[in-house]
């Protein structure tokens, strides 16, 4: 958020702040929560790449298309692992994944 457009708020009376000090969230857990939505989008993409639906990517990892869009959309009730596996089907590497863990690409 532009500098300018925070003190107009703060000036109203609006507190401006981000997610993580809204919800109270410890570190760790901002931190979880940054990974799986790194792993969610990176999914997205190398789903894409390989020319695969949500579907065809579902039968290969033994799931359903439904289950594959709440893995994308970074869906609380999906599993760090099972988009993980996901993404060791789409031929992912480990060097890869520790990469976005280590850079985590911009949204």
């Amino acid at each position: 958020m532009k500098e300018d457009k925070r003190k107009r708020l703060e000036q109203a009376g609006w507190k401006v702040g981000d997610t993580q000090g809204f919800l109270g969230l410890s570190d760790q857990e901002q931190a979880y929560i940054d990974l799986k939505l790194t792993f969610s989008r990176l999914l997205k993409k190398e789903r894409k790449q390989n020319g695969l639906t949500q579907s065809e990517l579902a039968e290969r990892i033994h799931s359903s298309q439904s289950r594959v869009a709440k893995m994308e959309n970074g869906d609380p009730s999906v599993s760090v692992d099972l988009i993980i596996k996901a993404l060791l089907t789409l031929d992912v590497s480990r060097e890869t994944l520790g990469e976005n863990i280590k850079h985590p690409p911009l949204t």
